[in-house]
């Protein structure tokens, strides 16, 4: 099997496709073969779809709780960067004042 050039594709087209899968004339494996998708890719859209729909499991995270917490994540690291490199500044400084 050959693996295949990583695409990118627009929240339109993938919700295009979700519904596509939801009408239910077609299978999910027979929509991505129609769309030319991976299966396991259409089938993670769906799912997204039903947890962004609030049709989830309990505790799952919506796409935009997702992209918080990842936007906080980033965060958090460059403030621990900044902190360490201000406690190695201050520590600096205070010898050379002694």
């Amino acid at each position: 099997m050959r693996k295949r050039k990583r695409r990118a594709f627009t929240a339109e087209f993938k919700q295009e496709a979700v519904r596509l899968c939801e009408i239910g004339d077609r299978s999910i494996a027979q929509v991505a073969k129609d769309l030319d998708l991976t299966e396991t890719a259409l089938r993670d859209w769906v799912k997204r779809a039903e947890i962004d729909a609030g049709k989830g499991p309990v505790g799952a995270l919506t796409t935009a709780e997702r992209e918080e917490l990842t936007r906080l994540r980033r965060e958090n690291k460059r403030l621990q960067m900044e902190r360490e490199i201000l406690k190695k500044a201050a520590a600096f400084f205070a010898k050379e004042n002694t």
